[in-house]
């Protein structure tokens, strides 16, 4: 199975700036063994289960509880059973590879 996420979460009580905050998130990402890729509006997580993918969230949630009082999750999800690869595999057929 693979389960592609793409989800964004920030502080929203730490004013205008929050990047320093979404770095923490980021680097507990890259130290995951999940292909991803972060993006101008959020992260995009490849997992091999719902599960995975929903640990991800909440270790950023975590993570961000740490230094807010309040925090914003958005997250969707494209679940396709028996494929792996699945963020590779999408970006190829658009560019018809």
């Amino acid at each position: 199975m693979s389960v592609i996420m793409d989800f964004a979460i920030f502080p929203i009580d730490k004013g205008e700036h929050v990047s320093k905050y979404v770095k923490k998130v980021v680097e507990m990402i890259d130290a995951l063994p999940y292909k991803s890729q972060l993006t101008p509006m959020g992260t995009i997580v490849e997992c091999d289960t719902m599960e995975e993918c929903l640990d991800v969230i909440s270790k950023a949630n975590t993570i961000l509880e740490l230094v807010a009082e309040r925090i914003y999750c958005t997250a969707t999800f494209d679940n396709k059973l028996g494929l792996k690869n699945q963020m590779e595999h999408k970006i190829n057929a658009i560019r018809g590879i």
